[in-house]
């Protein structure tokens, strides 16, 4: 009896609005995966917290909701020809492992510290790895733009055409979306990694998309789609993992998930219209508005544990709204990108054949 009380305390209550509001964010969350394929936690995780979710709740809860909708946009992008499914099942296996050990680490901080302290573990590790990954994509992102390499094929990086250079006897692997055969010792790193960090913060795209671009050479479209199926085979096991601890609140999973299978629909076409350096773009963009939301919350939960002085409730009401503000911003402005960039890729497409059409009636 005591366990089911103590579960059901991690469990928020939901009237009409909060309701509407986590359906609003699945939406936008699965407009932006099927975007730029990272499974759009790092959105959807923050967003519950600032509803008042903890954070391992709201991570466990995002894991359930994720691999059903990894799977529908890796099926839609699949069609566009973008999914490289033999990479994405090797990186999911040593990924798999890395959510198991990911999953335990959590749960221990949570038994040591209580939710504040899982709040704060949750909260600081998105900020440092928003700071780290969302810098560099939009950085890499600008260089493109300004170098006018928009239209043209994407250049590999040193470190991947050093990567695909490394024959190690018995382990090498040919891969459609690199072209070229390399070692499966240098993704079981890059997969356990990436499905470490999807338990402990339920986003795996941070490691998953860019070390797939920038270490093994892939194409950011077919390393986004990829990353789809890596997603599925994490959000499965960490499940799971998280549920037989009652730790998946699955009201929450199921109203992102409705919200989510419409806007990954969306994002999956919205690939075909964009220019690959857009999906950089808005990948980046949202990272770093979502960096500030959780950064806000970082006193709070320090206060809480009794790291810092005691902050008051002014204080405390005043960071968590505008914590919430921020990521409204970053909800809205993520969807506002995905759908202008589908709307002037969708014209320009038209536009093209029209001219084609004129040409041919000369």
């Amino acid at each position: 009896m005591h366990d089911i009380v103590s579960q059901a305390a991690n469990f928020i209550n939901l009237d009409v609005m909060s309701i509407a509001y986590l359906f609003i964010v699945g939406f936008v969350g699965g407009l932006v995966s099927g975007f730029i394929g990272s499974g759009g936690a790092f959105v959807l995780t923050p967003a519950m917290m600032c509803l008042g979710v903890p954070g391992l709740v709201a991570v466990a809860s995002n894991m359930c909701h994720k691999f059903p909708k990894a799977l529908v946009g890796a099926l839609k992008r699949a069609k566009y020809g973008q999914v490289d499914v033999k990479l994405g099942i090797v990186l999911g296996i040593s990924a798999e492992a890395g959510v198991l050990y990911g999953a335990h680490i959590q749960e221990n901080i949570k038994k040591a510290f209580g939710d504040a302290g899982s709040n704060l573990y949750v909260s600081v590790a998105f900020v440092v790895i928003l700071a780290v990954v969302g810098s560099f994509v939009l950085k890499d992102a600008w260089k493109t733009y300004r170098s006018n390499n928009t239209h043209e094929e994407e250049k590999m990086t040193k470190i991947a055409k050093w990567v695909q250079s490394i024959h190690i006897p018995g382990t090498m692997v040919y891969f459609k979306s690199l072209n070229a055969r390399i070692s499966v010792l240098f993704t079981i790193p890059l997969g356990f990694a990436t499905g470490m960090l999807a338990a402990t913060i339920a986003v795996g795209g941070f490691i998953g998309v860019p070390s797939m671009i920038y270490i093994l050479g892939a194409p950011s479209l077919m390393a986004s789609a990829t990353e789809l199926v890596i997603a599925f085979v994490m959000g499965l096991g960490g499940s799971f993992k998280y549920a037989m601890h009652g730790l998946v609140d699955i009201r929450l999973a199921m109203i992102i998930l409705a919200g989510s299978l419409f806007g990954i629909q969306l994002g999956a076409m919205g690939t075909t219209y964009v220019k690959p350096y857009m999906i950089k773009v808005v990948m980046g963009v949202i990272m770093v508005i979502v960096l500030f939301s959780r950064g806000l919350m970082v006193p709070v939960y320090l206060s809480q544990l009794g790291l810092t002085r005691t902050l008051g409730s002014a204080t405390v009401t005043m960071l968590k709204n505008t914590s919430f503000a921020i990521m409204a911003l970053a909800l809205l402005l993520g969807g506002f990108i995905v759908l202008r960039a589908m709307w002037q890729g969708r014209r320009a497409e038209r536009k093209a054949a029209e001219e084609v059409l004129e040409q041919s009636n000369i």
